[in-house]
């Protein structure tokens, strides 16, 4: 392609979302990505449940999601959306295939972490995949994971826990850069003080069942959007996808 002043653009291209929704179990993650625009799942345990969407059998490797994302890419469809369900448990299937790549029993045995690090290759090949889904067949990506609590060295105050997608460091480093919104969900809690006597306080947490949506980092949790979507949305299935939908049609804020 020559490149010139003359294909120089401002028309904002809206392209399909990139998602990667975290949260702990028992939130709806599933959920949230059967009520995706006409979904298929890549699943790679068995969180499906009861939900009755569109699937491909149970993935065992990476090079069985790899051949469902080609098959997706490469013959006639109608699916507008593609789940990966979910990405930790896909995680071990990268480090094997990396392990057989290089000639290594495992992911380990590269020493001194240096097979994390030679995985991002694979993470990388997925994307590719992933990226062409969406390029050339418009189709949203939803990459659900779950959560865990790790502690945050900030540089500006001292250490402090907070909830993260559940992935090896580096890998989920590559996914947050990748994603176009990294949201996590999670239960809404409620903190109360009761007086136990002797001039002291025990806090309790509390909640309602009321579930969240949140886009924006704080310090609790990582978070991202390039939408200008609200810090909080309601993790209600009737309103959720339409909120995200109405935001997804605005120009990308880099």
């Amino acid at each position: 392609m020559a490149i010139s002043l003359s294909s120089i653009s401002t028309t904002p291209v809206i392209r399909p979302p990139r998602i990667c929704l975290y949260g702990p179990h028992g939130i709806g993650k599933s959920s949230f990505g059967a009520m995706a625009p006409n979904p298929i799942f890549v699943p790679t345990e068995e969180g499906i449940g009861q939900l009755n969407v569109p699937a491909f059998p149970l993935m065992k490797t990476l090079g069985e999601v790899i051949e469902a994302l080609a098959a997706l890419h490469n013959e006639q469809h109608d699916y507008q959306s593609v789940i990966i369900d979910s990405v930790d448990w896909l995680e071990p299937m990268i480090w094997t295939a990396t392990a057989q790549l290089n000639g290594k029993d495992d992911i380990e045995a590269f020493g001194f972490g240096k097979g994390y690090i030679y995985a991002l290759d694979q993470w990388r090949t997925l994307f590719g995949w992933l990226n062409a889904l969406r390029d050339n067949k418009n189709m949203a990506v939803v990459m659900i994971a779950h959560c865990q609590v790790k502690r945050f060295d900030d540089p500006n105050t001292d250490p402090y826990d907070r909830y993260s997608i559940k992935l090896q460091e580096r890998a989920s480093a590559l996914v947050q850069e990748w994603a176009d919104m990294v949201a996590f969900a999670n239960f809404k809690t409620y903190t109360t003080k009761t007086d136990v006597g002797f001039n002291q306080k025990k806090t309790r947490g509390t909640g309602t069942g009321e579930r969240v949506l949140y886009t924006e980092e704080r310090p609790s949790h990582l978070a991202k959007n390039r939408y200008s979507l609200p810090p909080e949305i309601p993790f209600v299935r009737e309103t959720v996808w339409p909120t995200i939908h109405e935001y997804l049609t605005k120009p990308l804020n880099k």
